[in-house]
């Protein structure tokens, strides 16, 4: 088995692995209460992930949950079937860290040190019960609070009331249970105005800690079975998802294997000398320039650890030059994942220059061509960062002659979801109720429930003046997440129009 010699603590100990686009972190479960006793220790928010086969399946066609998968703070393996996956992709993660597990290991810790918890969902019985075991397993152990909200879809749910509990609360950790993908989406949606330090959610393990559901014994955990003992005790509703997963996840993981792994170590060669970063700067656009290796794999990964670091230091866009780069493997698309990620912690952009053929197909296997910038070539990226720099303002307006138009930007989410409705508000209120108004949502690369929540609201304050509001140009991963959010016939029926060409048309069918 590779076995990476570097360091083992810190931000980059092992590095990350890709599986079906989701980049696993390579530790154990007492790391991972390192590191999330680090995050506790900052004060800033956080969300950790625990992801099993059926999450990576669902992933494959919700874009919200994959992106909120790719952006976590820290993803676990909770599933003995992906350890077994990432042995054969070339970078074995060390073992399953089950929630249900990682969440008791941690109520420990969070006991001895006076950590605050809160735990949000499950049934009222369910969350009173565990309360009270660990109240009694744990003397002195302080849970800052316990609500089961009404059970809703997640934009009908009462919000304010649940965030007005929690901040009342001010927990250090909050375990979060209604379900994937529903937890998940409530977590990203509110994780940063809460300003919980930990925040995760964790299925089933409020019953489980209540006792209302049994775990499979530990012999069938560890061997992988434990899938076997949930199927015993819920086989309607679990036979048909754990074929459909075992399908879908089947024909996703053996095409990555298939190219990412096994025929290009028939060819292995020894990885070429270390990337190298440079400064750069054209029109006022500062960005640090990486030229990447041939080779972009676990090797390269461990060999420079410290690039990613070194890139995060300077503080700067990164343009990536991968023109020399014929082959990435899952390791190497784990790291490129991990460097967008902190750069996108700073506000930074990170832009693929002239990726090969080789680069794209394996962010095509992973489902990642939309997550990645690319830019044909250096100058073509320096006019990409330009452009992304200007989607990051506020969102704009126009007058026509019988409609007024708003155009949203760039990526319409949780962390910018205040500063667009406070410009669309004033958008919506500026007339009175004689003008036709649309929000054009064609610049718009991705939204979330937030976002989502953003266009309900604006619909209900148009229908409240009594005018009429259309949504236009939705780009295809928009309308994705609007279909799953169940909202599409409400706020766009069956127009997706899109200003421009056609217009009229579309005009007389959205606004009458």
């Amino acid at each position: 088995m590779n076995d990476c010699k570097i360091i083992r603590a810190g931000a980059n100990a092992r590095p990350p692995i890709a599986i079906l686009g989701v980049p696993f972190d390579n530790v154990t479960r007492a790391e991972a209460i390192q590191r999330i006793e680090a995050m506790i220790a900052s004060r800033k928010p956080h969300y950790l992930v625990t992801p099993n086969v059926d999450f990576l399946v669902q992933a494959r066609r919700d874009i919200e949950l994959r992106r909120i998968l790719l952006e976590a703070h820290l993803v676990l393996c909770d599933g003995t079937p992906l350890v077994w996956v990432s042995r054969w992709l070339g970078n074995a993660l060390p073992e399953r860290v089950a929630g249900a597990d990682l969440v008791p290991s941690l109520i420990q810790v969070a006991a001895q040190k006076k950590y605050r918890l809160f735990l949000l969902g499950a049934t009222v019985e369910s969350a009173e019960q565990a309360v009270r075991r660990l109240e009694q397993r744990y003397p002195g152990i302080v849970i800052a609070g316990h609500y089961s909200p009404p059970f809703n879809q997640l934009l009908e749910m009462d919000h304010q009331t649940i965030r007005n509990r929690i901040l009342a609360a001010e927990p250090d950790l909050l375990f979060v249970s209604f379900g994937c993908p529903k937890q998940e989406k409530w977590v990203a949606m509110h994780y940063r105005s809460l300003g919980v330090p930990v925040t995760a959610g964790v299925g089933a393990t409020i019953d489980f800690l209540a006792g209302k559901v049994a775990r499979a014994p530990i012999w069938m955990q560890r061997s992988g079975t434990e899938w076997m003992f949930r199927l015993a005790q819920e086989p309607r509703r679990l036979f048909r998802r754990y074929l459909t997963d075992l399908w879908s996840f089947s024909m996703g993981i053996v095409p990555q294997w298939w190219e990412l792994q096994a025929r290009p170590q028939w060819n292995r060669q020894k990885t070429e000398a270390k990337p190298t970063v440079t400064a750069a700067g054209a029109s006022k656009v500062e960005y640090s320039r990486v030229q990447m290796p041939r080779r972009l794999d676990f090797a390269t990964a461990c060999e420079k650890a410290s690039l990613s670091d070194e890139i995060d230091r300077r503080a700067r866009d990164c343009l990536l030059d991968m023109a020399p780069t014929e082959f990435v493997d899952s390791t190497g698309v784990g790291w490129l994942i991990r460097l967008k990620k902190r750069l996108r912690a700073r506000g930074k952009q990170l832009v693929l220059v002239s990726p090969t053929r080789g680069v794209i197909r394996a962010l095509g296997l992973m489902g990642l061509t939309d997550f990645f910038h690319t830019a044909d070539g250096e100058e073509a990226a320096r006019q990409l960062l330009r452009e992304l720099a200007q989607t990051q303002a506020a969102p704009t307006h126009e007058g026509q002659p019988a409609t007024l138009a708003l155009r949203w930007r760039g990526e319409i989410t949780a962390a910018n979801a205040d500063s667009v409705w406070i410009e669309t508000r004033r958008f919506l209120t500026a007339t009175g109720p004689d003008r036709r108004k649309m929000i054009d949502l064609s610049g718009v690369r991705f939204i979330d429930s937030t976002g989502i929540g953003l266009m309900v609201r604006a619909k209900k304050m148009s229908l409240q003046r009594a005018e009429t509001l259309a949504f236009v140009g939705l780009q295809p991963p928009v309308r994705s997440v609007l279909r799953l959010s169940r909202v599409e016939e409400f706020l766009i029926g069956v127009y997706p129009c899109s200003i421009g060409v056609e217009q009229n048309k579309c005009e007389s069918a959205s606004l009458h």
